[in-house]
């Protein structure tokens, strides 16, 4: 109710400065301005989309139907395949639309609805990228005690909790920008509802977006990073200790996909959203968005399954059953 007071007051304020309408709906700018360039990138995004959908699909199914794979470890990323596959189809699919559409027009409630559940999966991808990291710690470092630590309970409240915060995140984000008046231009600089672009055209004052904005980011960014490379300096000195070649590799290679992952996610992120907003380059926001809004949820089903020893045995079982039943 607060916010619907707040949100009146301002219409009423800007309405009464001059004749100016309330936008209701928005433009998207779209990724290029360059028309001979949308074909091209219709089909190579195209291609990329379809991709993450059947990497990231095929894991959660490879995952539920083999029962080896019924692990913390694999638990952990069949919920990131999940992420992955949901915030790709939120901001894909309608940047596609761009290419091919004269006018690529969306409703303010579409747009805020697009910006909520985006950023409630990339917040829920950085602490998945942490919890996934912490357990890797405890595996490598504590393995006695895995099975206790990493119970299937404890396990489910860890990623109850990875959900909870993204939700939780992105109800405060989008109740911050439902509070800001639109009015005169409705034309988004960018392929999709973001934060940035939308506080570019508002009318109003976006102090207190711009502080929530800073001040969330860095908790979801720092929080989840320092997780990670805590993790990681107990893990290398573990590993370090190992006196067998083959098992320091084992050990590097198990690691090795989840650090190249997490380097691409949270470096896209923190250039993106850890910097003052009048600094902001809106090319160099695209581009970047780019990497974790698509080129990343494509990457990860790679880096986890063809690098994986476990995945491939999976897989080839799986095929000899198929054979087996034909």
């Amino acid at each position: 109710m607060l916010y619907i007071s707040e949100y009146e007051s301002s219409i009423q304020k800007i309405m009464a400065e001059g004749n100016q309408s309330i936008v209701t709906e928005f433009i998207l700018a779209g990724l290029t301005d360059k028309p001979e360039l949308h074909v091209p990138l219709f089909l190579l995004f195209l291609g990329i989309y379809l991709f993450t959908v059947l990497g990231n699909l095929g894991m959660i199914i490879l995952i539920i139907l083999s029962s080896h794979l019924h692990t913390p470890m694999y638990f952990f990323l069949s919920s990131l395949s999940f992420i992955d596959l949901c915030y790709s189809t939120i901001i894909t699919p309608k940047m596609l639309v761009n290419f091919v559409a004269k006018k690529n027009v969306i409703s303010y409630q579409e747009c805020m609805t697009q910006l909520y559940f985006f950023i409630a999966f990339v917040i829920s991808e950085c602490h998945m990228l942490a919890t996934m990291a912490y357990d890797r710690y405890v595996a490598i470092c504590n393995p006695l005690l895995y099975n206790v630590t990493m119970s299937y309970q404890v396990c489910s409240w860890m990623v109850g909790g990875v959900y909870g915060m993204g939700f939780i995140g992105a109800a405060v984000h989008t109740l911050c920008m439902l509070r800001v008046v639109f009015c005169n231009t409705n034309i988004i600089n960018h392929y999709f509802c973001d934060l940035f672009p939308l506080m570019e055209i508002a009318c109003t004052s976006t102090f207190i977006n711009e502080v929530v904005l800073l001040c969330l980011s860095a908790f979801n960014i720092f929080i989840p990073t320092l997780t990670i490379l805590g993790s990681y300096i107990f893990i290398i000195a573990s590993i370090l200790r190992i006196k067998s070649t083959e098992g320091r590799f084992k050990a590097f290679s198990t690691c090795s996909s989840h650090f190249s992952a997490v380097a691409v996610f949270f470096g896209s992120l923190a250039f993106m959203y850890l910097q003052p907003f009048s600094v902001s380059s809106k090319d160099k926001g695209k581009v970047s968005s780019v990497f974790y809004t698509t080129v990343v949820p494509m990457l990860n089903p790679m880096i986890y399954s063809l690098r994986n020893r476990d995945v491939k045995v999976a897989l080839n079982k799986l095929f000899q059953k198929k054979k087996f039943h034909v």
